[in-house]
């Protein structure tokens, strides 16, 4: 192990650094980056803010069907692992105990799922459906002269949160289930790397993984995840600038100014910055701890504070709705707006979708690792379910507050009639008691939640950038910080206001996951292949009565008495007990004692107790019908395994901790050691052999000499 200074200077000599770093990963994400924002720029100089508005519209029209597609796919492969035989198997080895309580990691999945963009949507997006509705549920009929008749003010708001809850549901979480459970997986039970690539190896193979096609899938997840965290952390910032523009606390600086803006993307990253140079972690895990707390906390008084008996109703009603929504708009990708031009799946649904790809290696990542030990059907419901219903009580707290201050008192919206999408938490909290308070907290929440996504989001990056490693240097997460506030500064000035950039950011997010998407389709046919064989090869195990229960021997030996006499029902007892060892005999022979891997003087021995109710268990393995063979000699009943199976996954060693504490690793190791015992045993047994075959002979040439078989030395002295 490296002592303290050695480890400082691995973490801070470039040269060190340089060496320990995947240059076919590192070099081309970094060139595609820089080339993507210089091209955000240049664009944006040229075209102004109305290109990017064609661009976005481009894109959707070619990989949108696409998006929605694969995404509700993603739903339906979480479902089938969950419930299938594959919810069995465990992430680590079969005997492994999940690492977190259940609480401790219903709290992390928490801190995943409650993120700035709960933040940012929670009160504008409902907003913004319940004055834009889609027209596949805000239309209920056409008038006469041709224009749409919408829906009543009580369903539009109704169907503004179950399509708020629609995009943070379900199929959010199944994107990162797909993510999370494959690095879950690959590496706890099968003993890869920590990166991407190694998702795709039941399709590639480790030789090609290890190529240039490994290095393809780790640069495109690296680009998707920093475009995917520099969208969440610019909406973040904006909302930061709009809720201190709306305090008046701008420091005498002019409200527009841009000034606001890359000042706190600087100040926030200088913040991220010390977290990795001082590596306080442990200091860092309680600021985000203490942050859940405080939006947990801001949460609780906007329900109690505001419409609280309606709220409660609200809950149950947002989560049908919910239900309701969700087969209408699965498959959807071309819904407009109600009475309105323009195309609402896009602004929306295939914006989330592409935003949730794009940051599905960091969100998977992380579930991944705080995973270990747990099924798959614990991983995959506790995935689904959890951030799906603090969802469900965050909009319903924040949406429907909104709604309800809108619809009854107004001035949630701007003077045209739109909704101030940074502003919109800000006009919810002026309603409500000590604004000062609240909107100082909010404000607090979304900063550290910046801080602590930054720093998370350069880890992450980097683990890819150095091929897997767990430990890597600080001088590489230092660049990627700065990396991705540079990326955050540009994208920002690349829209001349907030509209315009929020749509930059729209853009990038949904861009750059495009090719993360075939990745992720890839990764669910691997695992569908991976999962697949190990259901198919898992044992069941099974226990096994060979007797009827002592109650039921019992009672069936005082029915065979025809008496209650003790002394008859245990005549009765005796006589049944005595024929079903013969039984038992006749028909199993030594069978239980060599199923139980012991002895026959054992199995005799245990017979007493076994055939008196003992139990037995049993290791099942489904054997496929064409796997079968008939012995020509004996007809007796074989199999074939290469026949019967075939492991997508390669059986290869890694000298890695990764794989020393996976399943596979542990598993080579035990077998490793029977192999010595065995072959240790059979060395032993073969020279205690030769002993006894000497000792032997040595007993024959005795037993000759007794007999007389040595006339030869008798009759020497004759001669």
């Amino acid at each position: 192990m490296a002592s303290q200074p050695e480890a400082e200077v691995k973490n801070w000599s470039p040269a060190s650094v340089w060496r320990g770093l995947s240059k076919p990963v590192f070099i081309p994400s970094v060139v595609i980056i820089g080339a993507a924002l210089i091209f955000a720029t240049w664009f944006s100089s040229v075209y102004g803010d109305e290109a990017f508005e064609a661009l976005n519209t481009a894109i959707v029209d070619g990989v949108g069907w696409w998006y929605v597609l694969i995404v509700t796919g993603f739903v339906v492969f979480a479902i089938w692992v969950g419930l299938g035989k594959t919810g069995q198997i465990r992430l680590g080895r079969d005997d492994e105990k999940p690492e977190f309580s259940v609480i401790s990691w219903f709290t992390m999945l928490f801190a995943a799922g409650m993120g700035i963009g709960l933040v940012f949507w929670g009160v504008a997006e409902p907003l913004n459906h319940l004055i834009g509705p889609p027209d596949t549920t805000g239309e209920v009929a056409q008038a006469a002269d041709g224009a749409a008749l919408l829906a009543t003010e009580g369903e539009l708001a109704r169907n503004a949160i179950g399509a708020t809850l629609f995009h943070w549901g379900l199929h959010a979480w199944a994107i990162y289930v797909v993510v999370g459970l494959g690095l879950a997986y690959m590496t706890f039970r099968r003993g890869r790397p920590l990166a991407m690539r190694w998702l795709l190896e039941p399709i590639f193979g480790r030789r090609l993984i290890e190529s240039w096609v490994g290095h393809v899938i780790d640069v495109v997840a690296i680009v998707g995840t920093i475009f995917g965290i520099v969208t969440s952390l610019g909406q973040g910032v904006q909302q930061i600038v709009a809720g201190l523009v709306y305090m008046g606390w701008t420091f005498g600086l002019p409200e527009d100014s841009p000034m606001i803006l890359n000042g706190l993307v600087v100040l926030i990253t200088a913040i991220a910055l010390f977290s990795v140079i001082s590596g306080v972690y442990k200091g860092l895990k309680w600021l985000s701890n203490i942050n859940m707390l405080m939006a947990a906390l801001l949460a609780l008084f906007v329900m109690l504070a505001g419409p609280t008996l309606m709220l409660l109703s609200q809950l149950v009603g947002n989560t049908g709705e919910y239900l309701i929504t969700l087969p209408q708009m699965a498959f959807e990708s071309s819904a407009g707006y109600a009475g309105a031009e323009g195309s609402w799946s896009a602004d929306w649904t295939i914006y989330y979708w592409g935003w949730w790809m794009s940051w599905a290696p960091f969100v998977g990542m992380f579930i991944a690792r705080i995973s270990r030990g747990r099924s798959i059907r614990e991983f995959v419901f506790g995935v689904l379910l959890a951030p799906t219903v603090i969802a469900i009580f965050w909009f319903t707290v924040f949406g429907s507050s909104g709604i309800w201050t809108q619809v009854t008192e107004g001035g949630l919206l701007d003077e045209d009639g739109a909704v101030p999408t940074e502003e919109a938490l800000f006009g919810l909290l002026e309603t409500l008691p000590l604004f000062t308070v609240t909107a100082a907290v909010a404000i607090l929440v979304i900063t550290i939640f910046f801080i602590t996504s930054a720093d998370s989001g350069s880890l992450v990056v980097d683990v890819l950038a150095n091929g897997g490693r767990p430990d890597t240097p600080r001088l590489t997460r230092v660049f990627w910080t700065v990396l991705i506030a540079v990326a955050a500064i540009v994208l920002l000035n690349a829209g001349t206001d907030s509209a315009a950039a929020l749509r930059v950011l729209q853009v990038s997010s949904i861009s750059a996951a495009a090719p993360l998407s075939i990745v992720l389709v890839l990764a669910v046919v691997a695992m569908i292949k991976v999962l697949t064989y190990e259901a198919a090869t898992s044992p069941r195990y099974v226990r096994m009565r060979r007797t009827a229960t002592p109650a039921a021997l019992v009672d069936t030996a005082r029915e065979t008495a025809a008496s209650d006499d003790d002394a008859a029902v245990t005549r009765s007892l005796r006589s049944m007990l005595s024929k079903q060892r013969q039984v038992f005999s006749d028909v199993l022979g030594g069978t239980s004692a060599t199923l139980r891997g012991l002895s026959g003087e054992a199995g005799r021995q245990g017979e007493k107790e076994s055939v008196v109710g003992g139990e037995e268990i049993f290791a099942l393995h489904d054997v496929p019908a064409h796997a079968t063979q008939v012995d020509p000699e004996t007809g007796t009943l074989g199999w074939d395994a290469e026949e019967a199976f075939h492991d997508p996954i390669e059986t290869h060693h890694f000298d890695t901790p990764e794989y020393a504490e996976s399943a596979a690793g542990w598993e080579h190791e035990q077998e490793q050691l029977f192999e010595d015992v065995v072959s240790d045993s059979s060395t032993t047994g073969d020279a205690e052999s030769r002993v006894t075959s000497g000792r032997r002979s040595d007993q024959v040439i005795d037993e000759q000499v007794s007999d007389g078989h040595t006339v030869a030395q008798d009759e020497e002295p004759r001669d």
